[in-house]
């Protein structure tokens, strides 16, 4: 374990192994990206009218529950840089809202990600991940943090396969560490943290 993932391990989580060499990623993003290319994916930044675009869609993208209060258009304006697209002609097929943060300055933060249902087996969500880290590695971000609700399993396992950790937290929940009230009483939340090599 190298010595960056010991200090942050003993400081905040449990021990964290560092992921794959730099080669290795260059070579998974580059595929990722000619797969997307193959299928007329295009990726881009965001932008604040794709706010209305996104809102529309996130009920059904869920399973009927309601979060559009939790990305308001203020992050499709404040964070551009840091937010991605991806779609095919007009059709919005996924998308990462992300920032980097100003008071932890090696630290990005995934705040809300989203993949339609159609496409949730094409690589897409690991494709927006990648760019993420990709751009959190130039601006020297080494520790990202996300989080998701508990009854949210397929995004447990999501990050957990992208070599995110569970932090532990003040609760447990189906197995699952959680931090009660997170948000707003009564809104547990599942935290990860991924070291970047």
């Amino acid at each position: 374990m190298n010595w960056v993932a010991r200090q942050f391990a003993g400081a905040h989580c449990q021990p964290v192994m560092l992921g794959v060499s730099w080669i290795e990623t260059e070579v998974k993003k580059k595929t990722m990206e000619s797969n997307l290319v193959k299928k007329d994916f295009k990726i881009r930044n965001g932008k604040p009218s794709d706010h209305a675009r996104i809102v529309s869609v996130m009920q059904n993208w869920w399973n009927g529950r309601d979060l559009t209060a939790m990305l308001p258009k203020l992050f499709l304006i404040h964070f551009r840089e840091t937010t991605f697209i991806v779609e095919r002609g007009n059709e919005l097929i996924g998308f990462l809202v992300g920032f980097l943060s100003q008071s932890r300055r090696n630290e990005g933060y995934i705040h809300f990600v989203g993949v339609h249902p159609g496409f949730r087996n094409d690589g897409i969500g690991t494709f927006l991940y990648e760019r993420f880290f990709e751009l959190c590695r130039k601006q020297s971000r080494t520790i990202i943090r996300a989080c998701t609700s508990p009854v949210n399993k397929g995004s447990i396992e999501f990050h957990i396969k992208m070599g995110f950790q569970i932090e532990p937290g003040n609760g447990e929940m189906d197995g699952f560490f959680v931090m009660l009230d997170y948000n707003r009483p009564g809104d547990p939340k599942v935290l990860f943290t991924r070291i970047l090599s």
